[in-house]
């Protein structure tokens, strides 16, 4: 495991930092705060909320250094602060919250040039991952209520038109390591540790659905066929009254999507997104075909074949494509394409088994739900894993807002199988024989 630098976690703080004042430009401050819903939290207190989490675990935990705010505790602490009252706390003005942002950063950069300090390290990593996965939040927050596209220096005038991947891959069976192991570097507590289970052979998509696939489903009826969704899966159709995937609609001209606020003609080959797991459960059904399995996703994505081609061989990758960090032709990642591209893009990101885009564009359902892996213990952050065992369904792969720094093959993320509103598609398996 290389130990953790110091100097590039600042710099990635800093990052985070930008990439949350360019997700809240331009809202005033009714969109600051927006609807008591569910599914999202209001922006003032998340960015506030962001904040405070580096300096509740580095400075204050680690460091004993003194609140910055004496409030912070009563205004940001996610574990007290039950969801549906943190619209009616007596939060700081916009200008107050970004000061008390401000100067958290300005501390932890400090503290962050301030010698050898492992455990601060690995704290302060753990604060910009979890600045990532907000800004991720308020990414799609952003799309939930319906405000304008961001804008954040990326160029999406690629719009990486490659096309239709059609058809499976075979992958061979064996034994092999769920999960991450102490080499990889910083994981979550809920992908510790690597663990063997055995795997059947099976065969997988090398993309994910794109709209098109989907489309097929929508034309041939299926949100109003219930022999294609699960008891549950029909409910929640009937109570959400939809009848295709809910920021579609058909128009004269054809089929649009609606990203951020506008509506533009459907990228029939771009991957399907903002549907649920019931929705993907219902497809699948109606096109012959499952979800994949969870170790068989991870193994999708970082295995390898023996030399023969008959077993799954011992090495494993941390990226689909090897050991190092995506580059920009590998992955749609980093928001910078403001949404999916089409499916048989990025051929340089292929997995060895040649799977397509197991990294960015959509999170990708599994079959399976979220519980612990054997040995399970929770890191310094209890909360993070362990209140959505068993009741959330396992995402993997990240999506095109997600960041590459914080993305692998083990990152396991979590949604209610209702989510419609996140950035979630799948591929799917061929039945097994």
């Amino acid at each position: 495991m290389d130990k953790l630098n110091p100097i590039v976690i600042a710099e990635q703080a800093q990052d985070a930092h930008c990439r949350t004042l360019a997700l809240i430009e331009g809202l005033d401050a009714e969109q600051l705060m927006g609807p008591l819903l569910a599914t999202v939290n209001p922006l003032r207190w998340e960015i506030g909320h962001a904040a405070y989490f580096y300096e509740y675990w580095v400075l204050c935990h680690h460091l004993q250094q003194p609140s910055i705010r004496e409030d912070s505790d009563d205004l940001y602490d996610s574990i007290t602060i039950a969801h549906d009252d943190r619209w009616n706390l007596a939060l700081p003005e916009l200008s107050e919250t970004l000061n008390y942002m401000q100067t958290v950063l300005e501390n932890i950069k400090q503290c962050l040039a301030g010698g050898e300090d492992a455990r601060r390290d690995y704290l302060a990593l753990y604060a910009v991952f979890h600045h990532d996965m907000h800004n991720e939040a308020y990414t799609y927050t952003r799309q939930t209520l319906n405000y304008p596209t961001p804008d954040y220096g990326g160029d999406s005038s690629n719009n990486y038109q490659a096309g239709a991947l059609p058809g499976d891959v075979q992958i061979p069976g064996g034994r092999f390591k769920l999960g991450a192991t102490a080499e990889d570097g910083f994981v979550f507590d809920n992908e510790k540790w690597a663990h063997e289970v055995d795997i059947k052979p099976f065969g997988i998509a090398k993309a994910a659905v794109s709209n098109a696939d989907f489309l097929k489903f929508v034309e041939a009826g299926g949100y109003n066929n219930k022999q294609y969704w699960l008891d549950e899966g029909w409910k929640w159709r009937e109570k959400s009254n939809l009848a295709h995937p809910v920021y579609w609609r058909n128009t004269s001209s054809g089929w649009d999507i609606k990203q951020f606020d506008q509506w533009n003609p459907m990228p029939v080959n771009a991957a399907i997104i903002h549907v649920s797991w019931f929705e993907a459960q219902a497809y699948c059904r109606w096109a012959g075909r499952r979800l994949p399995g969870e170790a068989e996703w991870e193994v999708a994505a970082s295995a390898e074949a023996s030399l023969d081609g008959k077993k799954l061989s011992a090495s494993k990758r941390h990226f689909p494509w090897g050991d190092e960090a995506p580059r920009a032709d590998q992955a749609n990642l980093d928001g910078y394409a403001l949404g999916t591209v089409d499916v048989a893009a990025f051929p340089a990101g292929d997995s060895a088994f040649g799977c397509r885009q197991m990294i960015g564009n959509v999170w990708e359902w599994t079959e399976d739900s979220f519980n612990p892996y054997p040995g399970f213990k929770a890191d310094m952050y209890q909360d993070y894993s362990q209140p959505l065992f068993g009741i959330t369904k396992v995402l993997r792969g990240g999506a095109w807002p997600t960041r590459g720094r914080m993305i692998r093959n083990t990152w396991r993320t979590y949604y209610g199988p209702d989510r419609n509103d996140v950035f979630a598609g799948f591929r799917t398996c061929a039945l097994n024989e």
